[in-house]
């Protein structure tokens, strides 16, 4: 006799279903696992024999084969432990066949017969409502799993023994009820921040259009104090990016307690990370920093210290907002749509271009420093500006610099601007900084004086065909921001400010 119950195996946030066919037949005593298992799925004989145990249930000495196809498909994970169990119970009897062909199920066992969360919930939970069915999930992935759809059918039980007393009438299992984190205002609030008015008027115009930025400043002068301020003015996620962003946190097990949260991401590598870590890959090919910080700020904080090569990785994703993982036998894609915030000194140093200051190494310093960041890689990058030291006179003003509330008004405006835009050519964008070359020729046309501007701009900063385009998206978010429809030679003028005055011509 053949059972068969359904599982899912992750290909990127896709989850391919998976058959579950478990035989038991004469023959030498033994339990085999088939169909291109890892060492994980491999071990899985282990603990479900000793969790069928105990909770009851002996195994009969007969060969007990289980294959997971289709045979070809890697199967990676602890999460098919409680499939395999489960089909094995339909084939003794215990649990109705019939009723397990209705669910897809994944979940790891404890050798006590319980069930313990796995990464991955609310992917599998959406392709099981794709293919019609329930879902079997440990108890604490459930209110992960119960955002998929309020009308699929979700059990999370605590263990094997709820899981039989459920199908046999004896105990029912609620569904759970989707989980919500409510985050705390961890990030700060730019009324706190003294000073810096350049640098607070940059971060407002990058949160508004989804722009790249770079701050170049000496140590101490309060760059990663504004790149953490950055979320607080940025709007809470829209109901498709919270699902992407979910999934993906799903997928990598960074959902605490199986709850979402509205919260845009914010990541912030060491620059000792791996290009790994940082795009993605590894045995199992997980999602990297970049695309666990998918709509989102991925904050890079001391830009040159890291690798040339893990840096250049990010180029791909930055232009296309995607993560293309290629590996002998398979191809995983992860969504990276970010907005990078980076920071870093002039120089080695951290003084270089300081009144009074004087390097012992001269201009090579700066140039040696700042030659670790490729052109190409700079060229991505919107916004970049310099970041001075901040005074004493500064720091004792007694007044509050203006909140991250009344900044984050203008933002919502200004982008509620360009998803009406977007929304009546029939474009799938939200911000300026995500149109594509051929958009910004209906929806960033500048009026005589700053095309006149830009044509001189374009010939003196020798700007690449991205640099044009990406000027004019900033003059764009500029245009929304003081409501115009029309790009005018001062927008043009201040984006164009963004783009050619930093601290790196000047120090090198």
């Amino acid at each position: 006799m053949v059972s068969r119950v359904a599982t899912i195996a992750f290909r990127g946030i896709e989850a391919v279903p998976v058959d579950v066919q478990v035989h038991i037949g004469p023959g030498a005593s033994g339990f085999f696992i088939v169909g291109l298992p890892d060492k994980a799925v491999g071990e899985s004989r282990e603990r479900v024999q000793a969790a069928l145990i105990a909770s009851g249930l002996a195994l009969p000495h007969k060969r007990i084969t289980v294959n997971l196809a289709p045979a070809d498909l890697p199967k990676e994970g602890s999460h098919f432990d409680l499939p395999i169990a489960l089909a094995l119970m339909a084939a003794l009897g215990v649990v109705p066949a019939d009723q397990m062909a209705n669910y897809v199920i994944l979940g790891e066992l404890s050798l006590d017969g319980t069930i313990a969360p796995v990464a991955g919930a609310l992917p599998a939970a959406m392709g099981a409502n794709g293919l019609g069915k329930g879902l079997i999930c440990p108890h604490e992935s459930g209110p992960e799993a119960a955002w998929a759809s309020e009308d699929m059918d979700i059990l999370a039980p605590r263990s094997l023994i709820a899981v039989a007393n459920h199908f046999k009438g004896a105990q029912v299992l609620s569904r759970p009820e989707p989980g919500i984190r409510t985050d705390a205002n961890t990030c700060g609030d730019m009324g706190e921040i003294k000073g810096q008015e350049t640098a607070k008027r940059a971060l407002e115009i990058a949160a508004a259009g989804g722009h790249n930025l770079l701050m170049v400043g000496p140590p101490g002068a309060g760059k990663s104090m504004l790149a953490s301020r950055l979320p607080s003015i940025l709007p809470p996620l829209l109901p498709k990016e919270l699902l992407d962003v979910s999934m993906i946190a799903s997928i990598a097990g960074e959902l605490a307690d199986g709850k979402l949260s509205a919260s845009r991401p914010f990541r912030a590598p060491h620059h000792s990370a791996s290009m790994a870590a940082l795009v993605g890959g590894g045995i199992r090919a997980r999602p990297g920093e970049v695309s666990l910080a998918h709509n989102g700020v991925l904050f890079l904080d001391e830009l040159p210290e890291f690798s040339p090569q893990v840096l250049d990785s990010l180029r791909q994703p930055l232009e296309t907002g995607e993560t293309i993982i290629a590996r002998a036998n398979h191809r995983i894609s992860y969504p990276s749509r970010v907005q990078l915030v980076a920071a870093m000194n002039p120089c080695r140093c951290g003084h270089a271009g300081e009144d009074g200051f004087v390097c012992r190494r001269g201009a090579r310093c700066a140039a040696d420093y700042q030659a670790r960041i490729s052109g190409p890689f700079l060229d991505r990058i919107d916004l970049r500006i310099e970041v001075p030291a901040v005074s004493a006179l500064d720091l004792i003003r007694p007044d509050r610099s203006e909140s991250s509330a009344a900044i984050k008004k203008r933002v919502a405006a200004a982008r509620d601007l360009q998803k009406q835009r977007f929304r009546a050519l029939g474009l799938d964008v939200t911000v300026n900084a995500q149109a594509g070359a051929s958009v910004l020729e209906t929806i960033a046309r500048p009026d005589e004086g700053a095309l006149a501007l830009l044509r001189d701009a374009a010939e003196t900063f020798r700007l690449s065909a991205r640099g044009y385009h990406r000027v004019l998206k900033v003059a764009r978010t500029l245009a929304d921001l003081d409501g115009e429809d029309t790009i005018g030679r001062v927008h043009l003028a201040e984006a164009l400010a963004y783009r050619s005055n930093t601290g790196l011509a000047r120090a090198a």
